[in-house]
């Protein structure tokens, strides 16, 4: 039997560097969430992938430090990969959430089992590469499935990869569109991931074969 203790936050609140690459609507909640106490953590600072979308503004309006490294700036994954990590090491963060984040960033070993993300579905289901936003609720519609909902998981080298930490699910309903199952999902979104990251932060947790348990 594996088993892998999860690292715990040095500090409470927990320190949180958050990653986007687009809209940022993922941050406002957990913006929300830290505001209300719900959710014992702040956030150190906010790195997007790509310019000029709405959730550098967002970010800049929350009073948050932002940095753009965008991934078609650099000739490789490594290298994206060296600057991305450089620029988290300055504000020392318990934990780095990926929300909205779509471009690879290779998890070096100092950050392994402290990296989270997102993903829209019921994974192992309708993830990989390519299968963010409309195209996962386009998929789930296409293979008439019932239900579908949303993951939050450790996130390693590879697109929607790693042990499962949460998972909450909605239906799908025989009349949806991508848009209105997107919503559904969001929702569910919203109480999952500031859930997720409580847990990591005041639950002593462990990795045991792959499946995420809590270590008492």
């Amino acid at each position: 039997m594996n088993t892998i203790p999860i690292p715990r936050p040095l500090q409470r609140p927990a320190r949180l560097a958050v990653l986007i690459s687009g809209s940022g609507t993922t941050l406002l909640n957990l913006a929300a969430k830290i505001a209300d106490q719900s959710l014992p953590a702040n956030i150190t600072n906010v790195i997007c992938s790509r310019s000029q979308v709405k959730g550098i503004d967002r970010a800049k309006a929350l009073g948050l430090p932002v940095q753009v490294i965008e991934r078609r700036s650099f000739d490789n994954v490594a290298t994206f990969s060296e600057v991305l990590t450089t620029q988290l090491a300055g504000y020392q963060p318990d934990y780095i959430i990926m929300a909205g984040f779509l471009s690879l960033w290779l998890v070096p070993p100092q950050y392994q089992w402290r990296v989270l993300n997102i993903h829209p579905a019921l994974l192992p289901g309708f993830g990989g590469k390519g299968m963010h936003g409309h195209r996962v609720h386009e998929a789930v519609i296409a293979a008439k499935q019932k239900v579908s909902g949303c993951t939050v998981h450790f996130a390693d080298s590879q697109y929607d990869h790693g042990p499962i930490l949460l998972q909450r699910q909605c239906p799908v309903l025989p009349n949806d569109s991508p848009e209105t199952l997107a919503l559904r999902v969001f929702e569910q979104e919203c109480i999952a991931y500031p859930q997720a990251i409580k847990m990591l932060i005041e639950q002593p947790l462990q990795i045991v074969d792959g499946r995420v348990e809590n270590a008492h």
